[in-house]
């Protein structure tokens, strides 16, 4: 999937408020980022929109911010 597509589906998802979609789109983009940066960037993006929504994600996505020591 292509970078752009990807910042389409996010913006769009944003527009219409969907913070499920928020979770899952910014976990794919932690995913493919290139730099530690990026994905801890998107990582905590998805982490705080998964506490919004009460998602269950949340406990997996603070997992992995305390693995790259961006929680401690």
């Amino acid at each position: 999937m292509s970078a752009d597509s990807l910042d389409h589906r996010l913006l769009a998802a944003h527009a219409a408020g969907d913070g499920p979609a928020l979770v899952t789109l910014y976990a794919e983009a932690a995913a493919q980022a290139n730099t530690e940066e990026a994905r801890g960037f998107y990582l905590t993006h998805a982490y705080v929109f998964a506490l919004e929504q009460g998602d269950a994600r949340a406990a997996d996505l603070h997992k992995a911010l305390r693995a790259m020591g961006r929680d401690e």
